[in-house]
């Protein structure tokens, strides 16, 4: 009879974490779909990111005093201050900063695709950064994903060929600063642990980007853009942004950190089929011939991961 109940309460644990994970993934990929939507009102990429953090601030906020006024919780060394906030700069401010600019110039879904090649970098800058070595798989995986990526491009040219490049080069950025930001975690996060390791790194994003608003633009300004846009702005907060981080964390919690990781294939997925959906954006054979490659390509280089 224990067993059996044992093994029911696994299963309910493992469906709950699946469940998490897959939302997780739609709410971030929503975020391509809000950013395009706000960005008819003319308004722009610092503006739109300030109004997200600013919306999402109060909730890690109250996470962060929930770990404040936790007495078991582990008290964070200044090494690992200085450390969380470096990430946090690297993986939140600049990572979205780079990609709502490159939103600006490219559509949603190739936007996706080209955040979706994250786990790509993470091993090629573990290579020539930490001396792992690439084995055959590793680059067949390689080769196939950036396959994709060029079938998807060579499409967009024909279509929108304005200012492809430079916001493909913008999104490119923000994965390759959320790569980094991903490899520097490690030990800290499993110290901190994950959910207080965001929760702080998100608030250190707030205040950069904050910062980075009154540096550059009136302060009105947050006031004076479209009601439409502040309504945007609280969806992505909240369904973008806040619930997706906590589901994630949740997820790896119940089901583990790989298998998270594969289940967040449906977020190119979804922002394709939201895009064509919502947006009017053009999904050919083309297209999906090489989102194709882009997701098998990944997703031989997780679950590889998630075995070894």
């Amino acid at each position: 009879m224990a067993t059996v109940l044992s093994s029911a309460i696994s299963q309910h644990k493992h469906l709950c974490g699946v469940c998490l994970a897959v939302l997780a993934a739609i709410g971030f990929s929503a975020k391509a779909i809000l950013v395009k939507f706000s960005y008819v009102d003319s308004v722009d990429a610092v503006t739109l990111l300030t109004l997200r953090m600013l919306f999402a601030a109060p909730f890690f906020l109250l996470t962060a005093l929930r770990y404040g006024w936790r007495r078991q919780a582990e008290p964070i060394s200044a090494a690992d201050h200085v450390k969380l906030l470096g990430l946090g700069l690297l993986g939140f401010y600049l990572s979205s900063l780079f990609d709502f600019i490159g939103l600006q110039f490219i559509s949603a879904g190739l936007e996706r695709l080209i955040l979706f090649l994250y786990p790509t970098l993470v091993l090629l800058l573990s290579a020539i950064l930490l001396r792992k070595p690439l084995r055959r798989r590793h680059l067949i995986a390689l080769a196939t994903s950036y396959a994709g990526i060029i079938l998807v491009f060579v499409r967009q040219i024909d279509m929108q060929p304005a200012g492809l490049w430079q916001g493909a080069a913008w999104v490119f950025a923000s994965t390759l600063t959320y790569s980094l930001y991903l490899i520097g975690t490690g030990e800290l996060v499993k110290r901190v642990g994950a959910a207080r390791f965001t929760t702080y790194a998100m608030l250190v994003a707030c205040v950069a980007t904050v910062l980075q608003f009154v540096l550059t633009h009136p302060p009105q300004l947050l006031l004076e853009v479209p009601t439409r846009v502040h309504r945007l702005a609280v969806l992505m907060a909240l369904f973008s942004t806040v619930l997706p981080g906590f589901m994630l964390s949740a997820s790896i919690g119940l089901i583990g950190s790989g298998r998270t990781a594969m289940i967040g294939s449906v977020g190119p997925v979804a922002t394709l089929i939201m895009a064509y959906a919502l947006l009017d954006e053009p999904m050919g054979w083309l297209q999906s011939v090489g989102a194709g490659l882009v997701l098998a390509g990944v997703l031989s280089l997780t679950r590889k991961s998630a075995d070894e």
